[in-house]
């Protein structure tokens, strides 16, 4: 048995029964407080099931109320033709009814009875278009025509029938209000009945979670055990909530397995650590010396280490190197000489090859990178065929010598492993440095070797016209093999070659990946169907009440080949390539094709925005366009908005200029997007010919925040003293849109408001916010009658 594994059966048992006992002691006191923590949870639980019911009965409260004092329920109880009550009336107080729900899923029945016990009229919102009120509901409506009480709900859990909360109110036929007890027998009986969707989604919902079923009665229930809550869902309705026994069972196990597990983790991470100090400090050495012995006779390894360790082993292992060191004095001597460039005297080809493959290797096996410098120099063979072979030479060998004063310092500077300098052929050196990319090293060492050539190499007093370019791989990221990442490093060379000489360049994949995608984008828009691949979407614009005043319309593009591609990709590039009267054009006649739909949701004075190409301006044809398309969809040119970017103006020419005044003649808006993203001076904010400054979401970002108030307060009242509206784009906090509002601005768009919406999703959130203002004002009166 190795010394190892006599360790590990010594130590293992001891580590196992310490973490065992630790254990078992946690779980003595968490099963405590996972039992007090699962029954507060209950408690809660129950607290918010008591919530949701009373919210349902409220809002059923509410809805015979409105039902009450609209005038479909007094039209037909006041109706003495039988015939035209059921019929006609019958089908408006439906449609009254239909009207007052706010989900068309939710059950809601209304019965409208006269004492003794006749139904004048039942009406239920389901499948069934004959359907007849229920036994239960007549039974509840004869026990509160037989009570002395004039308004009454009840929670009606009926055999037979699903749950539901039903509220009865007598109401005078004359006066339509509550009568007084003496003329109850006279009153008419409106009950409504409807489903607690609600609560009984959360009542199954808690059942299933603890296994058990929810007991509700008109008595008061108590709680049955350590794990039992009970909640009063009114003064008359009870409910208790008493776990299976299994649900904290399996808490509890669960418990049981995370600690049994966390024990056996722990013992074996100790066990590791254990072991691991002490084959670091014990058997290590003695393996090591072992190893080394073996490698020395093996001819794996070339020369023993210097040995720290003390005693026999120390002492044994010196006297071995000293005769191993010996007998490689001569053979040393004889290698050197063939890996040395014999015209400079650094490494050559061979030994760079040899070596660089070694410290690849190692920066493999550490997981570290290193860096290779291809190096060129340029004009070479000219000096060497002007001047002769002997000034060449000369020039390689000065060139050598101090490129290796160079990176000796730069690297002995840094405290990085020594670096690796040689001449691969003719006038190419190469130099591997164990670096990683980003500390600056390369840059420092590129730029030092660049300056040697600033006004000429000087040799021998004299000052030759070459210079260096310098390409640069790193390893792994640019190549996982020395051939790759010479080829790669060589390619970087032609590059820096191709920008001008006496540069440096890195190799870069994404470089070359977004030329060709910029290739491809290129190619796509040149034969793409903009009806089939381009959509708009929407961002709403709002003022400081919330109400939608317009809408900027924003171009999508899918392409079958590309995926989505985002407008910050292929704009400049169709601005460059002349493409882009293609896009704007159509963005120009989609939009306002879509236009009536935009206006039927927010009303006749909403504005649309378009935004067009910078570019766009210089064309002469642009305003006859934006004038034609406008008169083809018939839209009033005041309720466009053309949306230009800032920069528009500091390059403003005689035909971007003329094309604005026209299109501001004709009655179109004009609006400066982005305001504050460029270069802006006092004096354009005062020359823009624009109505509208729309501040960029960097610059509202910037200035919301609290201490620069003032200085957005400033701009804002700049704007509006050149009588122009202020848009304030990315507000998505509440917070920024309380600061731009306190700063006087106009306008707000952003996600707070709205994200991007195509023109179907745009419609269902105007519906939404239409449905949210109505909820609110439905439920101001019954806040106001309960206050």
């Amino acid at each position: 048995m190795t010394l190892g594994k006599r360790a590990l059966s010594l130590i293992f048992p001891v580590v196992l029964a310490g973490y065992v006992l630790a254990a078992s002691l946690i779980y003595y006191v968490q099963s405590s407080s996972i039992l007090a923590l699962e029954r507060a949870r209950l408690w809660q639980q129950m607290g918010l099931l008591t919530a949701v019911f009373q919210n349902e009965v409220t809002q059923n409260r509410s809805f015979i109320y409105s039902l009450v004092e609209g005038g479909a329920v007094r039209l037909f109880v006041n109706e003495p033709d039988a015939a035209y009550r059921n019929t006609a009336l019958g089908v408006r107080l439906q449609q009254s009814i239909t009207s007052l729900s706010d989900d068309r899923k939710r059950f809601i029945s209304v019965a409208i009875i006269r004492p003794p016990l006749t139904v004048d009229y039942y009406f239920e919102d389901s499948d069934d278009p004959f359907a007849e009120i229920t036994p239960q509901q007549i039974r509840h409506a004869r026990q509160v025509i037989e009570s002395p009480r004039l308004s009454s709900w009840s929670y009606l859990n009926a055999a037979g029938i699903e749950p539901l909360i039903v509220h009865s109110e007598f109401i005078d036929p004359l006066t339509f209000n509550r009568p007084v007890a003496s003329a109850k027998g006279s009153a008419i009986l409106v009950q409504t009945a409807v489903r607690p969707k609600l609560f009984l989604d959360m009542k199954r919902a808690l059942e299933k979670e603890y296994g058990t079923t929810i007991e509700i009665g008109q008595h008061q229930l108590l709680a049955q055990g350590s794990l039992s809550a009970t909640a009063t869902l009114s003064p008359s309705l009870f409910a208790r909530l008493t776990p299976d026994p299994v649900f904290i069972e399996n808490r509890l196990w669960t418990l049981k397995s995370l600690l049994a597990l966390g024990a056996i983790a722990l013992s074996l991470c100790t066990i590791i650590l254990v072991l691991g100090l002490v084959r670091r400090y014990i058997t290590n050495p003695i393996a090591r010396l072992d190893r080394q012995l073996t490698d020395v006779m093996t001819g794996n390894r070339s020369a023993l280490p210097e040995m720290n360790e003390i005693g026999e082993i120390g002492r044994l292992s010196a006297n071995v190197k000293r005769l191993h060191d010996q007998s490689l004095q001569s053979f040393d001597l004889v290698q050197n000489a063939s890996w040395t460039d014999t015209l400079t005297g650094i490494s050559n080809r061979e030994y760079f090859n040899i070596r660089s493959t070694q410290i690849l290797e190692e920066a493999e096996a550490e997981d570290t990178g290193c860096t290779l410098l291809f190096i060129d120099v340029d004009n070479f063979k000219f000096v060497n065929d002007k001047h002769g072979h002997k000034i060449g030479d000369e020039l390689l060998k000065t060139l050598a010598d101090r490129i290796s004063t160079i990176v000796a310092r730069i690297v002995c500077e840094r405290g990085l492993p020594a670096g690796l300098f040689a001449r691969l052929s003719g006038d190419e050196f190469a130099i591997m440095l164990r670096c990683q990319p980003g500390s600056g090293t390369i840059t420092e060492v590129s730029n030092e070797i660049l300056s040697l050539f600033a006004e000429g190499f000087a040799v021998l007093d004299k000052a030759y016209p070459v210079t260096a370019s310098i390409g640069i791989a790193v390893y792994p990221e640019d190549a996982r093999t020395l051939p790759e990442l010479v080829a790669n490093a060589d390619a970087a060379m032609y590059q820096a070659k191709s920008q001008g000489k006496n540069g440096s360049a890195r190799y870069s994949r994404s470089l070359h990946e977004k030329r060709n995608r910029q290739r491809r984008i290129e190619e796509e828009l040149r034969i793409l169907d903009p009806d089939r691949e381009f959509h708009l979407v929407y961002m709403p614009i709002v003022d400081g009440h919330g109400k939608v005043t317009g809408c900027e319309a924003l171009l999508r593009w899918t392409s079958p080949v590309l995926g989505r591609v985002t407008p910050d990709e292929f704009i400049p590039i169709a601005e460059t390539t002349g493409l882009f009267s293609k896009i704007d054009w159509w963005v120009i006649d989609r939009a306002m094709a879509e236009y009536g739909q935009i206006k039927k949701l927010f009303g006749a004075d909403t504005i649309l925005c378009i935004n067009i190409s910078s570019a766009e301006l210089y064309t002469k044809s642009i305003s006859d366009h934006f004038c034609d398309s406008a008169d083809r969809h018939g839209i009033d040119a005041r309720m466009i908005e053309i949306e230009l970017t800032e920069t528009f103006a500091v390059k403003l020419g005689e035909q971007s200029r003329r094309n604005i005044e026209i299109l501001r003649a004709r009655g179109f808006r004009i609006s400066i997007d982005d305001f504050g993203a460029g270069y802006t001076s006092v004096q354009q904010i005062i020359e823009y010919p624009a109505e509208t400054i729309k501040l960029d979401r960097e610059l509202v970002e910037s200035l919301t925040r609290s201490a620069a108030l003032p200085t957005l307060r400033a701009l804002v009242a700049l704007c509006h003293a050149q009588d122009m509206s202020v848009i304030a784009e990315g507000v998505d906090t509440t917070e920024k849109m309380a600061l731009l509002a306190a700063a006087g601005c106009d306008l707000y768009q952003g996600y707070l408001i709205s994200r991007p919406l195509s023109l179907e999703e745009i419609g269902i959130w105007a519906m939404q916010r239409l449905v949210e203002k109505a909820r609110e004002v439905a439920q101001s009166p019954d806040r106001r009658a309960r206050a």
